[in-house]
């Protein structure tokens, strides 16, 4: 059972990623420390991700006095610490003395020691002796005034082929398919190469040098691989829910870089049933060459909402830089004030946070120009560490406004991770544009411009909490998921989808006979086949008066029921329908059968928020670049953020009645922000 986070000061969280263990022979490093971070603000320290080496250096010899300065250091100053776990980088001798704990890759070749995350989730051996560290950590700060969070391992992800992972596979099937190999052969299609399994000793992880080709084998591997991630976690937990029931617990999640997609490695809507609060890791390529800055500011938010919307509360963003990190392919410092900026997205989208990798450069090693508020030259008067100040005195002075608050969407657009799964292995379509979650980031992006809120769910959220639901290119859609999709339109609701969705069940077996018949009745059509096109084809759709591009894909539809809202204008299928809508019951369903441009995106959205009336938080009338969002409190007292992610001025006027957060100004009426600058309000309701 999870437990709530509150911090008990009703206090936004600004600091971050904390070594000392790498200073222990700089002691005035150290006294240093503590005196930046009163400068700039900081009030929370995350301490021992990688620390295991340092904690315990010879088998069962341990080290805690470092640790012990830290915490008294910042109880000195009113902080807190987030005291994480060690068993993201485990020490040499263990790997050396136990060579269990290291992980064999999909080759069957065993790794030797080194990097980090390089360890067997199945290991019994490892697992004890996470236990071990960790209820030696609870016993010793379980009391102490400035624990508040336990932070569990780091940015798990990563598997192991080795033979106890290959059993432990095995024992999982076993369980998903009562014991039964004959609905294993079912599942994955045995028959098929004679790939049929007589007996449970044949049964491998996929493999390039063995089978790989086997797709219901293939998801069941990667949702066998996000299971035993989790049982591992909880296996670590298990102490410190016995000794310090009432502290929270997270692990810091990720996103997939450089595409800034969600992460693919590990199904995340299971993994955040177990925490107590949802972290993240953010580290976008602000500046880059290949996107406008909104382009990418949109995908930010698009990964904020999909965390926020996994347990409808705020979360925390546990690590960013403040500069830049060492291992985009090229590495540019933040310009001036886009660290304010991307600081206060984040407080927008619903974190209680803003920390930091790290607070200070590692002299040596693969982290040595990482970013860091603290710099090699120690100083406080370089440019980083006076905007990391700023956000420091901006959160002390909105903290009382935001912390636990919330905001309210009506629209869901629904991500899967076995869906994504499932369409990436599939031998068809175009092999290198099926971008399931970059279509998503495109149809979110079209209501982040018009600043109208979006959940991002999963499956496991209640789709009756919405008024709209956005699926695109659902590929594997369960029965069971058709017939709540079927329910949330028969009892009013406004469902909008479109190509290569609903073609495999959740075993990745294709629908016989057509489209399902339930996905016929919704929205009166039947796709009958999608045509791919090569990167220079295209195609047009006239919607609404105005023509736009089609590119990549294109479904042939069989209108039944529904209304054509467009239609192709060019190839065997011009003049058929490529956009309809139908009325299904009390509710409405929309098709979408094309991959159209953003102008299309804009437009057809814009005409759907109109229909449905869905409001943003405050009006604002602005310029695409700019974007309006915020946060409600239960009185619906609203602060809200105005950003400017553009390298432009921007006018922008306030329709409605707001005033400075900060110095209770009215600001209603058209105001003028400069480039990445944000104007935080309060709603005057």
């Amino acid at each position: 059972m999870t437990k709530e986070y509150v911090t008990d000061e009703r206090r936004l969280l600004h600091g971050g990623d904390y070594n000392p263990e790498q200073w222990k022979d700089y002691p005035e490093v150290l006294e240093q420390d503590i005196e930046l971070m009163k400068k700039s603000g900081v009030n929370t320290v995350s301490v021992g991700m990688f620390s295991w080496a340092s904690l315990e250096p010879k088998e069962g010899v341990y080290d805690f006095e470092w640790l012990d300065q830290v915490f008294d250091r910042m109880n000195s100053i009113g902080g807190k610490v987030i005291l994480a776990t060690p068993s993201g980088a485990r020490p040499a001798w263990m790997a050396k003395k136990y060579p269990e704990v290291l992980r064999v890759d999909s080759l069957r070749r065993k790794q030797l020691y080194g990097a980090r995350h390089n360890h067997c989730y199945t290991s019994p051996y490892y697992r004890s002796k996470t236990q071990e560290i960790n209820r030696k950590l609870a016993e010793r700060y379980q009391n102490h005034p400035a624990l508040l969070l336990w932070h569990i391992s780091n940015e798990y992800g990563g598997e192991c082929h080795c033979n106890l992972c290959q059993e432990a596979f095995r024992g999982w099937l076993k369980a998903r398919y009562d014991n039964s190999l004959e609905k294993i052969n079912q599942a994955w299609w045995g028959p098929f190469w004679s790939h049929t399994i007589t007996d449970w000793n044949q049964i491998e992880s996929p493999s390039p040098i063995g089978e790989n080709l086997v797709h219901g084998m293939n998801l069941d591997w990667r949702r066998f691989v996000t299971d035993q991630t989790i049982d591992f976690y909880k296996n670590e937990i298990v102490p410190l829910r016995e000794v310090t029931p009432d502290i929270p617990i997270t692990t810091n999640f990720m996103s997939d870089n450089p595409e800034f997609i969600p992460f693919r490695g590990l199904d995340y809507s299971k993994f955040a049933k177990e925490v107590d609060v949802i972290s993240w890791d953010a580290y976008p390529a602000w500046h880059n060459d290949y996107e406008e800055t909104y382009e990418l500011a949109s995908k930010v938010a698009f990964i904020n909402d999909s965390f926020k919307s996994m347990k409808q509360k705020p979360w925390l963003l546990m690590e960013s830089t403040p500069s830049l990190v060492n291992w985009h392919q090229y590495n540019k410092p933040k310009r001036p004030n886009m660290h304010y900026l991307s600081s206060m997205q984040m407080l927008a989208h619903g974190s209680d946070s803003n920390l930091y990798f790290q607070w200070r450069k590692s002299r040596g090693a693969s982290e040595k120009f990482h970013g860091a508020v603290v710099d090699h030259d120690g100083s406080a008067e370089n440019r980083v560490f006076k905007e990391v100040s700023q956000v420091g005195a901006t959160m002390d002075e909105l903290s009382a406004k935001i912390v636990g608050t919330q905001r309210k969407s009506e629209v869901g657009l629904l991500y899967d991770w076995e869906s994504d799964w499932a369409l990436e292995d599939a031998q068809g379509f175009g092999l290198t544009t099926k971008h399931y979650p970059q279509t998503l980031q495109k149809h979110y992006q079209a209501f982040w411009e018009k600043d109208i809120p979006v959940d991002v769910i999963t499956k496991e959220n209640t789709f009756e909490d919405y008024r709209l639901l956005v699926v695109p290119m659902l590929y594997l859609m369960s029965e069971e998921t058709i017939k709540r999709l079927n329910n949330f339109v028969a009892n009013g609701g406004t469902l909008v989808s479109s190509y290569i969705t609903g073609l495999v069940n959740e075993r990745d077996l294709t629908y016989l006979g057509g489209w399902k018949k339930e996905l016929q009745e919704i929205f009166g059509i039947e796709p009958l086949e999608t045509d791919t096109y090569y990167p220079g084809d295209s195609n047009q759709i006239v919607y609404a008066d105005q023509t736009y591009t089609v590119k990549d894909y294109a479904t042939v539809i069989e209108v039944k029921n529904a209304e054509v809202l467009a239609r192709y204008a060019d190839d065997f299928y011009a003049g058929t329908a490529a956009v309809t809508s139908n009325e299904y019951k009390k509710g409405k369903a929309y098709y979408i059968g094309a991959r159209a441009n953003e102008a299309f995106n804009r437009e057809f959205y814009n005409q759907l928020i109109e229909e449905l009336d869905l409001k943003p938080l405050l009006k604002v009338e602005h310029n695409i670049g700019v974007s309006v969002q915020g946060r409600e409190e239960a009185d619906q007292t609203s602060i809200v953020f105005i950003m400017n992610f553009t390298e432009e001025k921007q006018i922008v006027n306030i329709i409605e009645k707001a005033q400075d957060s900060f110095t209770g100004e009215e600001v209603t009426g058209e105001i003028t922000l400069q480039p990445y600058e944000v104007k935080v309000v309060d709603k005057i309701i």
